[in-house]
């Protein structure tokens, strides 16, 4: 059996040769799994040796039959001879043979031996090549990305009740570890730099279209109608509030009595004013907050006094710490309430993701048209991959064989696909043995 390898490299750049670093990681201490295949490839050679030496007592017997004086030679013993000698060298062939893939046989400088621990580097280059013209390519890639049907297989896992719980850990576990990336100091900066950058475009003709496009739309109807009623829920409450400021600001030398009279006629006004306004959506004031709304989204545009105590306001706010340190601080109590609500398998935040995730899944899962459309996209990524990035996720096997362990990985190897090629050792001592008998058989046939 002779293995297929890459040519010798060895008259490239140094650079191409140069070893990478190594892998610590790239094989542990020996499993379980590797213990059990140790015992069987140990026991296939003891089977594949005996085989050899019974070929060879075999042989020594017929030639001492052959060569004991007075006696006459059966004729069944040169076919013995034959089949036994020839068993043997089909034997040794084949131990040659599979023990020169991981080592020297004997120890002994052979050329062309201990193949995979001098050709490792090149083993792996072959894989890389081999993967990458018959799996990595576009369109294998695409056709294999469609079949899967990820989208239906995905959701359909997600949208299972018996599986929430574990979406819901998934999810947290997720959250946790994207919150435990995120340094503080680093989230601080991206803040302070966000607001940086927002300090540095012009708002105030973007914040008076936006207006004016509000009004057109007739958008702030309903703001002013809540300030509207949140005005008359406020004079509903205020009798107190008058009748401390018309105690305390009125004449000294009014009776009580006409103070207080003064504050019910004020609250029963303030009260009817702000009625009346609540409920009439032509009222002069609610006229009056649209006129005014609208003259300002057009001094915003075009009124470069308004524009400049516009942006002058923004700059003093953006530049006060006290916003730096507000956003800081507010990233700092969220994360803490996230991690907190994360941790406990009950808390709102958990169940709320964990149902979205569900509702998400089963609408997929129940609209064929949505996974087909995915299907799509999950193709073009996966091709999109494939053309720009085969070599980046090839160099990946590779540039990790380059850095294991020569012997190391011969051994690996062995322990993997040893005991199976002992067959070889067995097949090469029984084939040859019915060769060599056919052999003789065919010789005695033509010349005697």
């Amino acid at each position: 059996m002779t293995p297929i390898v890459a040519p010798d490299v060895s008259d490239e750049p140094s650079s191409v040769q140069a070893r990478p670093t190594p892998i610590p990681m790239a094989f542990g201490g020996d499993s379980a799994g590797d213990a059990r295949r140790r015992r069987d490839l140990r026991k296939m050679k003891v089977v594949a040796t005996s085989l050899l030496l019974f070929a060879a007592a075999v042989y020594l017997f017929a030639r001492w039959l052959e060569h004991r004086d007075g006696t006459d030679v059966a004729g069944w013993v040169p076919y013995l001879r034959a089949a036994s000698e020839a068993g043997m060298v089909g034997a040794l062939a084949d131990w040659f043979a599979v023990t020169a893939l991981f080592r020297q046989p004997l120890g002994l400088p052979i050329p062309h031996t201990a193949l995979i621990r001098r050709k490792k580097d090149q083993i792996g280059d072959q894989l890389g090549d081999f993967i990458e013209e018959n799996f990595m390519t576009p369109e294998v890639i695409e056709v294999r990305a469609q079949n899967l049907d990820l989208p239906r297989r995905v959701s359909s896992w997600l949208a299972d009740p018996k599986n929430a719980p574990r979406v819901s850990d998934e999810a947290s576990r997720v959250l946790t570890l994207a919150a435990e990336m995120l340094r503080d100091e680093d989230v601080e900066q991206l803040i302070t730099a966000a607001i940086t950058w927002a300090g540095e475009p012009e708002w105030a003709q973007p914040a008076g279209r936006i207006l004016e496009q509000l009004i057109e739309e007739d958008r702030l109807e309903p703001v002013f109608q809540m300030l509207s009623d949140r005005a008359h829920e406020w004079a509903l409450g205020s009798q107190d509030l008058i009748d401390r400021v018309v105690d305390r600001d009125g004449p000294q030398w009014t009776p009580r009595f006409v103070n207080n009279l003064v504050g019910d006629r004020i609250h029963r006004e303030l009260v009817e004013f702000t009625y009346k306004v609540k409920t009439d959506p032509d009222h002069d004031l609610r006229r009056a907050m649209l006129t005014f709304v609208g003259q300002f989204s057009q001094d915003l545009q075009h009124d470069p006094e308004t524009i400049a105590r516009f942006e002058a306001l923004k700059q003093e706010l953006i530049g006060r710490d006290e916003v730096t340190g507000a956003a800081s601080t507010a990233w700092k109590t969220g994360k803490a309430v996230i991690e907190q609500m994360l941790a406990d398998p009950n808390s709102t935040l958990r169940n709320t993701l964990s149902d979205s995730i569900i509702q998400l899944a089963t609408r997929i899962r129940d609209d064929r048209p949505l996974q087909e459309k995915m299907n799509g996209w999950v193709a073009r990524v996966a091709r999109h991959v494939a053309v720009n990035y085969s070599q980046e996720i090839i160099s990946v096997i590779t540039e990790t064989v380059r850095g294991w362990d020569a012997d190391e990985t011969s051994r690996k190897i062995e322990l993997q696909v040893g005991r199976d090629l002992q067959f070889i050792r067995i097949n090469g001592t029984v084939v040859g043995a019915l060769a060599g008998l056919v052999i003789y058989s065919v010789s005695v046939l033509l010349f005697h």
